[in-house]
């Protein structure tokens, strides 16, 4: 998906080649939201191309949680604000420039100095079209973004085909994290047709209930101290070295 799709009604995707990011644009009342914008900056160029051609100003972008690759912006984009949850807003400012960083050597092209510029949601009412469904799994602060009048659940770095639960090393017990995680979502997407997670193919239908279920036996292996059956880890070598991370975490610190 290299280009800007549509999803749904004023829902467009658009897929980097970088672990099959997806930047997801939102069209408001008052404008476009853009959520989780990357990776490199020719994508990110070629997504304001994209968004000028919608023909509807910016107005918000929207992080899901404080990783890297979630904090990137284009001067095209606008200087308009960009959200996150307050934990994730804290986060993110603490290490922004280890996020800097790791944009610089993982990415190519992109604005460092507007990397990890986000500001905590209000607290007197989201300005984002949706409902904000916050957790702790994964990361500090993560969040999903329901879009019930849409029919579309953005999920961050959940329900992904490509990637296993990846566990976060800053908090303690992500297993009861991400199991409280999982219900939430899964409550969620009872009101969407499609699942859009931050990294991978979307989601609709039966294939939203497998990646529950995938994602549920994950984190139920590594509760019991079992080695997990799970086709992803097969599919992608790189994921080994987080893979061994979530076992060692699960043993110290999750059980």
């Amino acid at each position: 998906m290299g280009e800007l799709t549509q999803v749904a009604d004023g829902v467009w995707v658009r897929q980097s080649e970088w672990v099959w990011s997806n930047s997801v644009v939102v069209r408001g009342d008052d404008g476009l939201v853009l959520i989780d914008p990357g990776i490199h900056g020719a994508e990110l160029d070629r997504l304001a191309d994209d968004v000028d051609g919608l023909g509807v100003p910016v107005v918000a972008g929207f992080s899901t949680h404080p990783h890297w690759d979630h904090l990137l912006w284009h001067p095209r984009f606008g200087d308009v604000p960009r959200y996150a949850t307050a934990p994730c807003a804290h986060l993110a400012g603490q290490a922004r420039e280890r996020a800097q960083a790791m944009a610089a050597e993982s990415a190519s092209g992109v604005p460092l100095d507007l990397v990890a510029l986000v500001t905590p949601l209000p607290e007197d009412g989201s300005p984002l079209p949706g409902e904000v469904v916050e957790h702790r799994a994964h990361a500090v602060g993560h969040a999903a973004l329901l879009l019930a009048d849409r029919g579309v659940l953005l999920v961050g770095d959940m329900l992904s085909d490509v990637l296993i639960p990846l566990l976060d090393i800053r908090q303690d017990d992500q297993l009861s994290a991400y199991e409280t995680a999982l219900d939430l979502l899964e409550k969620a997407a009872a009101h969407a047709d499609v699942v859009i997670p931050g990294h991978g193919a979307l989601a609709t239908g039966s294939e939203v209930t497998d990646r529950l279920t995938a994602d549920r036996a994950y984190i139920a292996a590594l509760r019991r101290g079992e080695e997990p059956a799970d086709a992803r880890l097969t599919a992608a070598e790189w994921l080994a070295a987080p893979h061994r991370s979530n076992l060692q975490q699960a043993r110290v610190r999750g059980r």
